[in-house]
């Protein structure tokens, strides 16, 4: 795909459902009581990938005019499948489907991609195991694919070295089915959309600084969910609106849960005029719209308790610094090695070939900003955030910028390019 500079981006726009919680909607529907009704659900890659892995278990799950339905089977209702599981290339389905997996009384074995065949599973291999679950690497690397065979659970404490929260929502649905009490403590809290919904669900759940503790349930009740918008979706129009000249962007019901919006934080700290209008803290994840306009923005130190709270963000917040004065510095945010792709070493690598001046740090990036970007070949390495990223770069470029693997967007956000031309106009 080529992209060229854009005047401006001017308009409203609703992004499409949260990604986390439209995959923890339908896992968790799945096993409830009784039927879950989805509102906003994304149909991404992604997420459709979890549907195909609960279907082939059994699981009555209609995608009906924007609404998905779950028939729910309850806690004990899953079917063993006939075939591997394949999740494609999310990892939240493949680390939260392992919690649920492990205690049911049928063997499986998890697949999917390239990718997700070397993203690290350890992280979700050794507490599962030490809760008694049997589940191995089925190639040794602590990589998917993974043999699960299901056997009964006793609860643990578990220390996560790492701010995670596919590892803790996968120690917390297996906990559902434990003999006794399961609790994980982080080194910060990571995102909370599995405890808010759990809750929503029935399951008992108690949050306590850094952990939290999840009591075994006999029987999860099927729900109404409403999915916000997606935060992690809206940050490619946030730095569109922010860095394009003679820009104003709308970006209307946005989830604004605190375990996920360092975003607003760290705009405000860099001098970004954003506001946020209508917000909603009815209901269990508050939302807001939010409202973008041209802005002078500065560099900023991005480290510690917030980096969990913008992991997926990172990529275009550092972009954005090479659009703001003076330097970014961000640190503690090695776990972008480990995503979809190895997000430091490749940012590094296509801002540099704008002609951005940025370094590569062990655990971040360091970003000289305030010098013009150039149009480049930028290889976004099939991982949606980075192409996303890059297609924004290219609106503030100068010349043309060409983007290999383009398409690959379609894992959280099929109609991203039609909704950020849209915006151009």
């Amino acid at each position: 795909m080529k992209l060229h500079k854009a005047d401006h981006v001017r308009g409203e726009i609703t992004v499409p459902g949260d990604k986390s919680i439209s995959h923890r909607s339908v896992m968790f529907g799945s096993i409830a009581k009784g039927t879950t009704e989805i509102h906003n659900f994304l149909e991404s890659a992604d997420c459709l990938s979890t549907i195909g892995c609960f279907r082939r278990m059994g699981i009555d799950i209609e995608n009906k005019n924007g609404v998905v339905t779950v028939q729910g089977k309850g806690m004990h209702g899953l079917a063993a499948p006939a075939e591997t599981l394949d999740c494609g290339n999310s990892g939240t389905t493949t680390r939260l489907i392992s919690g649920i997996l492990a205690p049911q009384n049928f063997d499986v074995t998890l697949t999917g991609d390239e990718s997700i065949q070397k993203r690290p599973m350890k992280r979700i291999i050794e507490p599962l195991s030490m809760m008694g679950a049997d589940i191995k690497s089925v190639r040794g690397n602590d990589c998917a694919p993974l043999r699960i065979c299901g056997k009964p659970l006793a609860g643990i404490h578990y220390t996560s070295k790492v701010a995670s929260a596919q590892v803790k929502s996968s120690i917390l649905l297996a906990g559902l089915y434990a003999d006794g009490l399961t609790s994980i403590t982080e080194p910060q809290v990571s995102r909370n959309h599995t405890e808010l919904m759990l809750k929503f669900f029935g399951a008992e759940l108690e949050s306590k600084g850094t952990t939290v503790t999840i009591w075994p349930a006999t029987e999860l009740f099927g729900n109404r969910i409403d999915v916000p918008g997606d935060i992690s979706s809206s940050v490619y129009f946030v730095a569109a609106g922010l860095i394009l000249p003679n820009s104003e962007v709308l970006i209307k019901n946005v989830g604004i849960n605190p375990t996920r919006a360092g975003l607003i934080k760290v705009c405000e700290a860099m001098g970004a005029d954003l506001p946020l209008l209508n917000e909603d803290h009815e209901n269990a994840e508050p939302t807001a719209d939010l409202l973008v306009r041209t802005s002078s923005l500065r560099g900023c130190v991005i480290e510690g308790d917030i980096i969990p709270t913008l992991i997926d963000e990172l990529p275009t917040i550092a972009m954005m610094a090479c659009f703001a004065e003076g330097t970014t510095v961000i640190r503690d945010a090695a776990e972008l090695k480990v995503k979809e792709s190895n997000r430091i070493a490749i940012m590094v690598e296509n801002l540099r070939a704008m002609g951005a001046d940025v370094e590569e740090t062990e655990d971040g990036m360091i970003i000289h900003g305030g010098k013009p970007l150039h149009g480049a070949v930028i290889d976004s390495h099939k991982d949606h955030r980075i192409a996303m990223t890059f297609a924004v770069a290219a609106l503030a470029a100068d010349g043309e910028t060409e983007i290999i693997d383009a398409d690959c967007v379609d894992i959280s956000y099929p109609a991203f390019y039609e909704e950020l031309e849209k915006l151009t106009k």
